[in-house]
């Protein structure tokens, strides 16, 4: 981030400044807070904190560049800055990889096949999706025998807030970003204050393919008093987009409500898996243990509750005992990495008091449960143990709620009919996961489950054309493909009389 660099003179700690109307800006309070690599527990940067006067500077461009050269732009004009963008990412990909490994603590074997690839990705896919699409048109009938055609016009909302998360950094920021541009938006982006890098980074590569100025800004901070609250109750916001917890979507909520604002979230999750008798026991093995331990347990749509049929209980709790023993725990570089640490120490410690609290309610501790032995050069890292436990009763706080890390509750269930009460007994409706070779089972128990997505026989298997959000308390509004056309324009009906 060569642009954002203090001088080696002055400081070998990295200097993230926002990024608005084009350019690189210091906090106008010269307020900074530490930005810490979770490996080594050690500050690495300084980032700096906007104020609510450089969020009014940050939507005030982001309204000048959307009633200016932006929004006279053609949609092809458009779309084909977003294939350079995208272009010019995968052209920097090793820059990338390294600021969202050094953010997160992920495994560059993660990031690289995921996060990098897919952050790319997103803008195109929304270019594609924009340049294609179709409007509705119909014609009607007129007392005068004339007519009338009505036809839709989809056109952009103006400017965007975009509220990021830090466990898919820059996957779940284009994720929104992308769909937002490609419509005619433009945008204002906070990034969680623990993973800014690659979202300020993604500021170079906008200049560097000619992005007007204006079109996308980012500024960081917190949330409460801070940059995230100054930034969803300002008047020039015209929607507001979040990935995150349920309660700070509530908070965002309120905002929105004054001058009524449109909201999109995707919230929280607890999510479960149903594993029957007729599964694949390997399939169903390794597809759970992706889905409890990857990213460190940090993915939204990771399976905390696992429901197991009762005959084939004790096997599946052994092979997954298997799995979680047999993952490395390392560095992000080392290939050989499965699991990298916690991404933060204040998320360490909420995970922890979830594994001191299992075992203060009596739960069996299948494996794990604590802190790993690190070699002393990471030994201050954010490290904890995958984690497995059975035996707590149902309504548990371990098993009711969210607790985004390496861990996973199993309990037993004798019939299909419990099985499915079992995984909608929560408030949240996120994802599950479905294993078994029953395909006349698998449709039947999908359609039953109170969730947004449901995968059978496996996880993470994203079209992204398909439809992604949550029920219940799990968000508002769908994204993907043409659903996020939903969000991102207003569909305007023209009446012209024949």
């Amino acid at each position: 981030m060569s642009s954002q660099a203090s001088s080696a003179a002055q400081s070998t700690l990295i200097e993230i400044k926002n990024f608005i109307d084009g350019r690189y800006v210091a906090s106008s309070a010269n307020k900074t807070f530490d930005n810490i690599d979770p490996v080594t527990g050690e500050v690495f940067a300084i980032v700096h904190e906007a104020t609510e006067q450089d969020v009014d500077a940050a939507v005030n461009a982001a309204a000048d560049a959307y009633r200016g050269e932006w929004g006279r732009l053609t949609v092809d004009a458009r779309v084909n800055l977003l294939y350079k963008v995208a272009d010019r990412i995968n052209e920097r990909f090793d820059e990338f990889l390294e600021a969202e490994c050094r953010d997160t603590g992920k495994p560059y074997s993660l990031a690289r096949h995921i996060d990098i690839p897919r952050g790319a990705a997103n803008f195109k896919i929304f270019a594609d999706v924009i340049r294609n699409v179709p409007t509705e048109a119909f014609r009607m009938e007129t007392p005068d025998g004339a007519g009338a055609l009505n036809y839709g016009v989809r056109l952009p909302k103006g400017v965007i807030a975009v509220i990021s998360p830090w466990n898919l950094p820059l996957l779940l920021m284009t994720w929104k970003v992308g769909p937002a541009l490609a419509c005619g938006n433009t945008v204002v982006v906070k990034p969680s204050e623990e993973t800014p890098s690659t979202t300020t980074l993604l500021g170079e590569v906008m200049n560097e393919v000619g992005m007007p100025a204006g079109v996308f800004n980012v500024i960081n901070g917190f949330g409460t008093d801070s940059t995230g609250e100054y930034l969803t109750r300002h008047p020039g916001i015209d929607a507001i987009t979040f990935t995150g917890e349920t309660v700070t979507g509530t908070a965002i909520m309120k905002n929105a409500a004054v001058g009524i604002r449109d909201v999109s979230f995707e919230l929280g999750g607890k999510n479960a898996g149903l594993v029957f008798a007729d599964c694949d026991m390997e399939q169903a093995l390794e597809g759970t243990a992706r889905s409890v331990f990857a990213n460190c347990g940090q993915v939204c749509l990771g399976t905390e509750r696992v429901y197991v049929e009762r005959s084939i209980f004790d096997e599946f709790v052994a092979g997954l005992k298997a799995r979680a023993e047999g993952m490395t725990i390392g560095i992000p570089s080392d290939e050989a990495t499965g699991m990298g640490p916690m991404v933060s120490r204040q998320q360490r410690e909420k995970v922890l008091s979830y594994y001191d609290r299992a075992r203060e309610l009596g739960a069996t501790i299948i494996t794990g449960g604590g802190i790993p032995d690190m070699p002393p050069a990471v030994a201050d890292g954010f490290w904890v143990e995958p984690t497995i436990w059975t035996g707590l009763p149902e309504d548990s706080p371990i098993i009711k709620e969210e607790i985004f890390g390496p861990c996973c509750h199993i309990q037993p269930f004798d019939t299909e009919d419990e099985a499915i009460r079992l995984a909608n007994d929560t408030r949240y409706g996120l994802a599950t996961a479905i294993w078994t070779t029953n395909a006349s089972r698998a449709h039947r128990v999908a359609e039953k489950i109170e969730v947004g997505i449901t995968w059978v026989n496996c996880w993470f298997l994203r079209d992204l054309r398909t439809s992604f959000g949550g029920a219940k308390q799990s968000g508002i509004g769908r994204e993907g493909g043409v659903h996020s056309l939903e969000f991102y324009t207003e569909l305007r009906n023209v009446c012209l009389k024949l």
